[in-house]
């Protein structure tokens, strides 16, 4: 129940990652994790996770702390990835763990942009872990930022 909100704005706003079941599991000031099962609906046809999929998952994390700080600013501000970058260590089976421990850049970031109104760019990045703690894609966005 404590993470209905973010369930429910996937759905609405995130409709895609939602069916291919990406959750929500944990944010705080520190970072977010998102959560994804290797199911019929998001393979590829080598029975792995379609890639697109675990870009979706570890782009969540990124972005939600992003937009986290953004609320917490009351600043009206756009934000967009202009870029991104993924390395596949192994082929991703059975629930995948996105992780995203840059809390503390994405809050420079928003600080940054508030004080000088100056647009801001910053790289954050989430390592997709399996059950067997094992890395199985790392995922880096840069994001852009800009007051409106």
């Amino acid at each position: 129940m404590k993470y209905f909100k973010y369930t429910l704005f996937t759905l609405l706003k995130l409709p895609a990652a939602w069916i291919c079941g990406v959750r929500l599991t944990h944010i705080d000031d520190q970072g977010a994790t998102a959560s994804v099962k290797h199911r019929w609906i998001n393979q590829n046809p080598y029975s792995s996770m379609f890639w697109a999929v675990q870009g979706m998952a570890a782009e969540f994390p990124t972005g939600i702390l992003l937009t986290k700080e953004i609320r917490e600013s009351g600043k009206n501000i756009s934000m967009l990835v202009l870029n991104n970058k993924a390395t596949f260590t192994k082929k991703a089976t059975g629930r995948i763990i996105f992780h995203c421990d840059q809390g503390e850049q994405a809050r420079n970031a928003i600080k940054t942009l508030v004080e000088t109104g100056e647009p801001q760019t910053v790289w954050l990045h989430a390592t997709g872990m399996n059950q067997q703690d094992q890395m199985v894609s790392k995922f880096s966005f840069e994001w852009t930022l800009l007051l409106k």
